[in-house]
């Protein structure tokens, strides 16, 4: 069944990235349309999440949102899918990276510094990802969880890996950060995903109690590398500029809780800036403290 799905998709996959940007914009704008008033696709979840994370907005300003979101969300979907085929300068024109952040990396870069990069579902993550391989000399490793359709798995390893950008399984990222010591790297967390409550740390995060992964941490107080936020800000549509900052640069001094609060607190600053652009209908608030 896995080989099967995956075949009946793999054909759609292509045709979709090989669509202008135009038209790739236009099959949003339907897709939009389908999945909002149509399917209905998570719009309780995004509408719960929204309420409980905004209490000061009124039912108008909420709903408004929501669609706000559903048009980012199927922009996000259509270029990921662009990104099997688009060029190196496509890639370019379409996700930057700001001046100032760049000017950041080459001097980590520079004082043989390896970092770890802390962002989260915000904007288009995985462009970030391939333009930060493009313009920066820190080769970049990426944590990811394995999908569970091997075919699909592989597809995704190929288009997250096409500009040089590598990747960690999640559960061998410590082990592999260790192994590769030796070399002046950049490994990026996606840490607003959603831990196990026994294991996680627990913070508010947009007027929520909310469990975060420890392991940005801890990883990061036992080597000691800098941890850098970067966020993924969309400037228009198509269009995405990378912005990164120092948050800890001596993490094995930070206190308990420290370095998680920080990425955590200016995550929520990002998002309250451009609140559309963040994955609403993710369940992130499943577990209670």
């Amino acid at each position: 069944m896995q080989a099967i799905a995956f075949y009946l998709a793999l054909p759609f996959i292509y045709l979709v990235s090989a669509l202008p940007f135009p038209l790739l914009y236009l099959l949003s704008d339907l897709s939009y349309f389908i999945l909002y008033y149509v399917i209905g696709y998570r719009k309780k979840v995004v509408l719960q999440n929204l309420k409980n994370s905004f209490p000061e907005k009124t039912e108008d300003e909420i709903l408004a949102l929501q669609k706000k979101f559903f048009r980012y969300f199927c922009d996000l979907f259509l270029e990921t899918l662009k990104t099997f085929s688009i060029s190196k300068r496509s890639m370019l024109k379409h996700c930057s990276m700001e001046e100032g952040s760049l000017h950041l990396m080459k001097k980590l870069f520079e004082e043989k510094k390896s970092v770890i990069l802390v962002l989260g579902h915000q904007g288009n993550w995985e462009w970030g990802g391939h333009s930060f391989s493009l313009l920066c000399k820190h080769p970049l490793y990426v944590i990811y969880h394995p999908l569970e359709n091997k075919y699909f798995d592989r597809l995704v390893i190929r288009m997250r890996t096409r500009f040089g950008t590598k990747l960690i399984e999640m559960k061998n990222t410590y082990r592999d950060m260790v192994k590769m010591k030796h070399e002046t790297n950049a490994t990026a967390f996606i840490a607003d995903q959603t831990p196990s409550p026994e294991n996680a740390y627990w913070t508010k995060f947009m007027n929520q109690d909310t469990p975060v992964f420890k392991g940005t941490e801890v990883i990061a107080r036992k080597l000691n590398y800098p941890v850098v936020f970067v966020s993924v800000e969309k400037i228009k549509r198509g269009r995405y500029q990378l912005r990164a900052e120092i948050l800890c640069a001596n993490p094995s001094a930070a206190a308990d809780g420290e370095i998680s609060d920080l990425h955590t607190k200016k995550l929520e600053a990002e998002i309250c800036r451009n609140p559309e652009n963040w994955l609403w209908s993710h369940r992130r608030w499943k577990h209670k403290r």
